[in-house]
């Protein structure tokens, strides 16, 4: 049987293809996704909508980063400050860090946030396997929205996909949430083209 061509681009089948969807933003925030290898294939992952929309952001594959030579260059590099969003016990809320930063900020340190992709369960294998991510500073979100991620489920309060972690953090950190909106627009019509491609009742029986 052949496989399904793809999207040399966004990765997803032909038919299911995002690029039309996607705008690019600007942004000063770099972002580094952290990908569990379990994700790469995911056909409704969302990480890729990160990394197609912002010229500042990279994708890292792996479980254990402690000796990831890559991300450790970037955790070591002088000219970033580097934070990791994850809701440790010692993490600060991600409006506070954006109150404070505007006034004491250096316009010469690049502001980086290391983002973990993978499932709640997965995610946290990820933090308690990675020593170097430990001694970051750990930012939280205020999800205050339910997450539109309604063709995966979880079992987490407050739980957002990869895609609607990043536009929060990033529009509350820049206090746009306009700039931002396109991740979610992309993000989106990427759900609704699943949800149409199911058997009739499907979504409704499973996923509501």
């Amino acid at each position: 049987m052949s496989k399904r061509k793809k999207c040399t681009v966004c990765d997803k089948a032909l038919a299911a293809c995002i690029c039309q969807h996607i705008t690019v933003i600007d942004s000063d925030i770099e972002l580094i996704i952290l990908q569990h290898p379990s994700e790469v294939k995911n056909a409704i992952g969302t990480a890729r909508i990160l990394n197609l929309s912002l010229p500042q952001c990279q994708i890292i594959i792996g479980e254990d980063f402690t000796d990831n030579t890559q991300i450790n260059d970037i955790l070591n590099d002088r000219a970033r400050q580097c934070f990791l969003l994850y809701p440790s016990e010692e993490s600060i809320a991600a409006e506070y860090l954006a109150g404070n930063e505007s006034s004491n900020r250096d316009a010469n340190i690049k502001r980086t946030f290391i983002l973990l992709d993978g499932t709640w369960r997965k995610a946290f294998k990820m933090y308690q396997s990675s020593i170097n991510l430990q001694k970051l500073p750990a930012v939280r979100l205020n999800a205050e929205q339910q997450s539109q991620y309604t063709i995966r489920q979880t079992s987490v309060e407050g739980g957002l996909s990869t895609v609607e972690a990043g536009f929060l953090l990033l529009s509350t950190l820049d206090k746009d949430k306009e700039k931002y909106q396109p991740l979610l627009t992309a993000f989106e019509y990427m759900i609704n083209f699943q949800i149409a491609k199911m058997p009739a009742g499907l979504f409704n029986k499973n996923y509501k």
